[in-house]
């Protein structure tokens, strides 16, 4: 039986998942950690710049395996375990994107549930880019609406996380955890 609650911390590029996702780390959380920025790196030393651009279905199989790997690996966890990013990212930044993909996608989204999930909106303010983001803050906002639809279509509520300081995110996501 398994004894821990999976919390999913989700939302658009740049909107401040990571920071807050460290955060709870360092208070001794459980946290699995984003792997896009693995699997991008992986291709890079592979010759491939941009795997999501070159090759967005094998990018996004390589991101969900990833996702189904750390969902199985949790179940050996107890307590409360916090994920940057879910299985239906996949699926949304598919969508986002226009690409297809298989069908087990969506299945895999049905057979690796989360106990909660909290978005983050878009904050202009925050957004940064770097060699992993190439994505503009309007992209990111558009993102931000494919995430809300992948979700709410896996059959999840989402709880808005509001903006505020890397704590007070934080804090707010943990009093509404139960």
């Amino acid at each position: 039986m398994n004894t821990n609650k999976k919390i999913v911390i989700t939302g658009g590029p740049g909107t401040g998942k990571t920071s807050v996702i460290d955060f709870l780390k360092n208070e001794g959380y459980q946290c699995l950690l984003e792997i896009s920025r693995q699997v991008t790196l992986e291709a890079r030393a592979d010759g491939i710049e941009q795997l999501f651009l070159t090759d967005p279905l094998l990018f996004s199989k390589k991101l969900l395996e990833g996702r189904m790997q750390q969902h199985r690996q949790s179940e050996a966890l107890t307590g409360t375990v916090f994920f940057d990013r879910g299985v239906p990212d996949v699926l949304a930044y598919m969508d986002y994107s226009g690409d297809s993909y298989p069908e087990y996608f969506e299945e895999a989204c049905q057979k690796h549930r989360y106990d909660r999930v909290f978005l983050l909106p878009p904050w202009e303010d925050i957004y940064t880019s770097d060699n992993e983001r190439y994505e503009n803050f309007a992209q990111a906002r558009e993102i931000h609406k494919f995430l809300e639809q992948a979700y709410l279509r896996a059959g999840y509520d989402l709880q808005e996380v509001p903006t505020g300081t890397v704590e007070e995110r934080a804090h707010f996501i943990l009093k509404n955890i139960h």
